[in-house]
C-alpha cells in the first residue's frame, strides 16, 4: 500500500507521495511513486501510483515509450497532448490496458491487479488540472468544492485536508497540510514508509518549482510531527464536555 496526495490551489499545486510497497510482511521495498515530465516553460506534468508495482511501472513505461516514439502525436503522448484532460485520458487508457493484461494473468494466481493513479500539470496558456484516475482508465478531478485527490491508504489523513485546505490556502501552508496528513498516515499504517517525495507547482510556471526528497530522520520532518502531536496533545486537554 502507499499513500500520495494532490493538492489544486490558486499559488500552484502541491503533491507527496510515500515510496514503501509492500508485498508481505517479511517483503518491504522503496519504489518511487512520483514521476514528472517537463519541458520548462511550456509544460509540467506529474504522475504519483498507488497500487500494483507490475501494473504501475509497467504504465510508466508505455507512456515513456510513446513520448519518445518518432511517430508520437496528441493522441498518443502526453508531451504532445493538447490540454491536460486529454493528457488524462491517454493515461487512463494506458492504465486500464496494462491492468487488464497483467490481470489476466494473474487471475489464475487468484491475485488482483488494481492501480489508480493522480495526474497533475499544466500546459502553457492553459489551466492547472488534477485528476485521480482509477484502475478502469475512468477519472475525476479535483474542484474549488474539493481542492484536493488522494490515492492508498488515505482515511487517516484525510481530516485534516478537510478543515484546513481551501482554494486560497498558500503553497507553504499547503505544504505543511501535506506534511502533517502524511505524518498521521504514517503513524496509523506501516504499510506507508519513507522516504517521502514532495513536489510544488506554481502557477503558470510550467515547471517543477521545488522538490524535495524527506529521508527518515529529517530533522525538520520530525521536529514538525513533534510540534503536531504537541499541539494535538494541548488542544484535547483545553476540550470541556
Amino acid at each position: 500500500m502507499t499513500y500520495c496526495v494532490g493538492l489544486l490551489l490558486n499559488e500552484g499545486m502541491v503533491l507527496l507521495s510515500d515510496t514503501r510497497t509492500n508485498a508481505g510482511l517479511d517483503n518491504i521495498s522503496t519504489y518511487r511513486k512520483m514521476f514528472t515530465f517537463e519541458d520548462p516553460g511550456e509544460r509540467v506534468i506529474a504522475i504519483m501510483t498507488a497500487g500494483s508495482l507490475s501494473v504501475t511501472q509497467t504504465t510508466i513505461a508505455r507512456l515513456r515509450e510513446a513520448m519518445e516514439d518518432d511517430d508520437a502525436t496528441g493522441e498518443t503522448s502526453i508531451m504532445q497532448a493538447p490540454t491536460m484532460l486529454k493528457v488524462a485520458e491517454i493515461v487512463g487508457n494506458m492504465l486500464s490496458q496494462v491492468r487488464a493484461e497483467i490481470g489476466e494473468k494473474m487471475a489464475t494466481m487468484k491475485q488482483s491487479a488494481s492501480a489508480s493513479m493522480i495526474v497533475a500539470g499544466q500546459r502553457k496558456g492553459g489551466a492547472m488540472r488534477l485528476f485521480l484516475i482509477y484502475p478502469e482508465g475512468n477519472f475525476i478531478e479535483a474542484t474549488e468544492d474539493t481542492p484536493f485527490l488522494q490515492i492508498g491508504e488515505h482515511k487517516y489523513g484525510k481530516p485534516i485536508l478537510d478543515r484546513v485546505v481551501r482554494p486560497e490556502t498558500s503553497l507553504a501552508d499547503a505544504q505543511k497540510a501535506v506534511l502533517l496528513s502524511m505524518d498521521s498516515t504514517l503513524r496509523s499504517n506501516l504499510s506507508v514508509g519513507m522516504p517521502l517525495d514532495l513536489a510544488v507547482i506554481a502557477a503558470e510556471e510550467c515547471r517543477i518549482s521545488q522538490r524535495r526528497r524527506i529521508e527518515a530522520g529529517d530533522p525538520q520532518f520530525r521536529a514538525m510531527s513533534e510540534a503536531w502531536s504537541a499541539a494535538l496533545r494541548d488542544g484535547f486537554t483545553q476540550i470541556v464536555i
